[in-house]
């Protein structure tokens, strides 16, 4: 299956998308992979919603990654007698450690690290910043607030705190039991962790996952956009959050961060994912607005790896033609005449070494000779990424021994993978190279291509050779 698009598609699952036959019709619409939100699944629903995505991958002959995406540390105030209340802003309200239902003066707040790290004059947002507080005091029992903006609170709503590092790790109770569930079953691709603060916070599930998975760090918190440098060297991969980053910061700085954070990403050449309300009214209607068609188009021009569908084809009315209008967007806005502008002005200096200098001679060689394609043998998926991180004008195509190694580049930019063996020597290399690219469809007999790989064959990180090709006749090597 030949996307004609550079930029993938993340999508969402959930109850309007649990269906095989439904998974089967995004993908044909365009996703490339899907993401499994833990807030929501059990670990059986989780299991069967694996089995369903590698059954479709295995009818249409394309690997298909799988991000687990875990909950985080949501925060949430307890109940109150009636429910709800109204506030008015200056007066007096206090958070505490008292487990009775709440009133029109105080409410319980379950969450003893909290009341450990607020400080006079530190912001807590509730229910999304709907409703605002100054926190004037804190003693270790309670915080007593004063309302700055909104009125309204409600049973369980949840707690934003954009002015407090919490003296507490990224990963719960649940999370934890999520990521033992999620690791037993050694067939997801990618582990999103929620409410990043600092690096320590990725090195500690890094620890228990390993390389089992690769780490994509969701950045919704002030706090990690200090430390961002650092986040993204622990992360194999970052995704833009802005739903509570927009919550946490100033939502008018969200589109400066949103174009920041891909464009550290890109110079790191780590994947990078923009995420939340991109088609939000697809939810109830078959058409987005011209206003959600721009902002899907900005996260494309801008470079980034993929682009994610939430609440569109998890709950919404039309799923497949949310995957479908967010496909057609990105495939016009790579044809548009600015595009290949746009993205080679944001091209980093490669880094010294040989498998940056070989991606940036491929690429240069590619587009100087107007070659039909790169090949790259890639068995981790670094030369993989390393030749995503170049944007080159015509397409990659990566092959991959490891099947492993094929899901967790559908995330990366402009790779279409291949699941093929290791090449027995340099003419058998050339050879498959040559096959797969005709049989994909991404060259005809008498096209040329540039083929890269590593000498010793099958050496993971050797990449140190180039070769140009022609297709022949039959699909396999000409001259």
């Amino acid at each position: 299956m030949k996307r004609l698009r550079k930029v993938k598609i993340l999508a969402t699952l959930g109850p309007a998308s649990s269906e095989e036959d439904m998974i089967q019709k995004l993908h044909e619409a365009g996703a490339d992979l899907f993401r499994i939100n833990m807030s929501h699944a059990s670990h059986d629903l989780m299991r069967t919603l694996i089995e369903r995505i590698r059954k479709v991958e295995k009818r249409c002959g394309r690997p298909i990654g799988i991000l687990a995406d875990l909950q985080g540390p949501k925060l949430r105030v307890g109940k109150f007698a009636d429910g709800a209340l109204e506030l008015v802003p200056g007066q007096t309200f206090t958070l505490d450690k008292n487990e009775k239902p709440g009133d029109a003066s105080r409410v319980h707040l379950p969450h003893p690290e909290i009341f450990e790290a607020v400080e006079a004059g530190h912001r807590l947002l509730i229910d999304d910043g709907r409703l605002q507080l100054r926190a004037e005091k804190s003693d270790g029992d309670k915080i007593v607030c004063t309302v700055v903006s909104g009125t309204k609170i409600s049973d369980r709503k949840g707690v934003s705190l954009p002015d407090t590092t919490l003296g507490v790790g990224a990963l719960t109770d649940k999370d934890r039991a999520d990521l033992e569930a999620v690791l037993a079953t050694d067939d997801v691709d990618w582990l999103a962790l929620s409410f990043i603060q600092r690096p320590e916070d990725l090195a500690d599930v890094r620890k228990v996952a390993r390389s089992r998975v690769g780490l994509m760090a969701k950045i919704e918190k002030p706090q990690a956009i200090e430390r961002i440098d650092e986040i993204i060297e622990l992360s194999d991969a970052l995704m833009v959050a802005r739903g509570d980053l927009g919550v946490e910061m100033p939502i008018e700085s969200v589109p400066g961060l949103q174009k920041q954070l891909t464009r550290a990403c890109r110079k790191a050449g780590k994947p990078v994912v923009v995420a939340t309300q991109m088609l939000e009214s697809m939810i109830s209607a078959p058409v987005p607005t011209r206003a959600e068609v721009s902002d899907v188009a900005t996260a494309v021009f801008e470079g980034a790896d993929a682009v994610m569908l939430s609440a569109e084809s998890a709950a919404g009315d039309y799923p497949v033609e949310a995957v479908s209008t967010m496909a057609s967007i990105a495939r016009k806005v790579e044809r548009d005449p600015n595009y290949t502008s746009i993205v080679h002005a944001q091209r980093s200096q490669p880094e010294a070494t040989g498998a940056d200098a070989i991606s940036l001679a491929a690429r240069q060689i590619a587009e100087t000779l107007k070659l039909s394609a790169i090949v790259c043998y890639t068995s981790s998926g670094t030369t993989g990424m390393r030749a995503s991180r170049e944007r080159p004008q015509v397409p990659i195509i990566a092959l991959s021994p490891v099947i492993q190694t094929a899901r967790r580049l559908s995330v990366v930019w402009g790779l279409h993978c291949v699941v093929t063996e290791d090449a027995r020597d340099l003419d058998d290399m050339v050879d498959r190279a040559c096959r797969i690219a005709f049989r994909e469809e991404f060259g005809k007999p008498g096209d040329r291509l540039i083929i890269s790989a590593g000498v010793p064959l099958g050496t993971p990180g050797a990449t140190n050779m180039l070769r140009i090709a022609y297709i022949g006749s039959d699909g396999m090597t000409g001259i």
